[in-house]
């Protein structure tokens, strides 16, 4: 039997709510390689995290990839609400290439991505301690949707529990 694609090593320093919603993924999966939409149920996931988690469409057009759902916490950390844009326009990262890249990642692989580095965002406020990928899949094949979300934290003060105006 082969490596399973879907397991992800954390490193130490990974957010427990990272962790949290990559065991909820990894449940929804069952035998399969990924859940799809339709098996996510928002009641499940602990509100707390509901807030910092966007779904992008992956869609057959120069776009690739579309925010169909970005959470209010991901909204404010950006400063502005991508929904209906396309990651080219909306994105947030270090530049558009490292945000597509980790796109074209959990597509080519249909498997999740962990990436670790720290991005503040542009109004220097917060900064995000690391970012998930997980893929959903309506026929267990093909990713059609990419859950994402971020853990960050308050830059000003670092050693707060970041309070986001919700």
């Amino acid at each position: 039997m082969g490596v399973d694609q879907r397991q992800l090593d954390f490193p130490p320093t990974c957010r427990p709510e990272t962790v949290a919603l990559y065991d909820y993924w990894r449940r929804k999966c069952g035998d399969r390689p990924m859940p799809s939409r339709a098996d996510l149920d928002p009641s499940e996931i602990p509100p707390r995290l509901l807030p910092c988690l966007s779904i992008v469409d992956v869609v057959e057009d120069e776009r690739r990839y579309v925010y169909r759902l970005v959470g209010t916490a991901d909204v404010q950390v950006r400063g502005h609400d991508p929904t209906g844009k396309s990651v080219v326009d909306g994105f947030f990262g270090p530049s558009v290439q490292d945000a597509l890249s980790c796109y074209d990642r959990v597509v080519a692989t249909r498997s999740p991505v962990l990436d670790p580095v720290p991005f503040t965002a542009t109004n220097g406020r917060y900064a995000t301690e690391e970012t998930i990928f997980l893929p959903l899949s309506d026929d267990g094949i093909t990713v059609n949707k990419i859950i994402v979300f971020f853990a960050f934290i308050d830059v000003l003060d670092p050693g707060s529990v970041v309070q986001l105006d919700l």
